[in-house]
């Protein structure tokens, strides 16, 4: 009788050890991946609130341009002299700053 309590509270002990361990890896995995990745998608988000005509972008196609007119979900964009097109928001990174560093370097030369 006395050897089944024992085997019992140390099978009980074991799963709460289990569920322990699950637990600890779920907040440290929210803690490493979860939690960067939304400050990082705010920032974004951020980002493409505050673009406003006259800025440079640069788009996930690699295409630099300065943007004409902001829209609801597009920017149009001038590529060229008198060439413009409409990319959507999502397309747009926060590498803007090399944008107009590339930019002033080429207005330069």
């Amino acid at each position: 009788m006395i050897n089944s309590l024992i085997m019992l509270q140390a099978a009980d002990q074991s799963g709460i050890m289990n569920i322990g361990m699950i637990i600890l890896l779920v907040v440290i995995f929210y803690f490493f991946m979860i939690r960067p990745q939304q400050k990082k998608q705010k920032e974004i988000k951020k980002f493409r609130e505050s673009i406003a005509p006259g800025d440079r972008i640069v788009t996930a196609g690699g295409i630099y341009g300065k943007v004409k007119k902001v829209k609801e979900t597009t920017f149009v964009i001038e590529v060229s002299n008198n060439v413009d097109i409409t990319i959507d928001r999502g397309s747009v990174y926060p590498s803007a700053e090399e944008a107009q560093k590339d930019a002033e370097s080429a207005e330069k030369k």
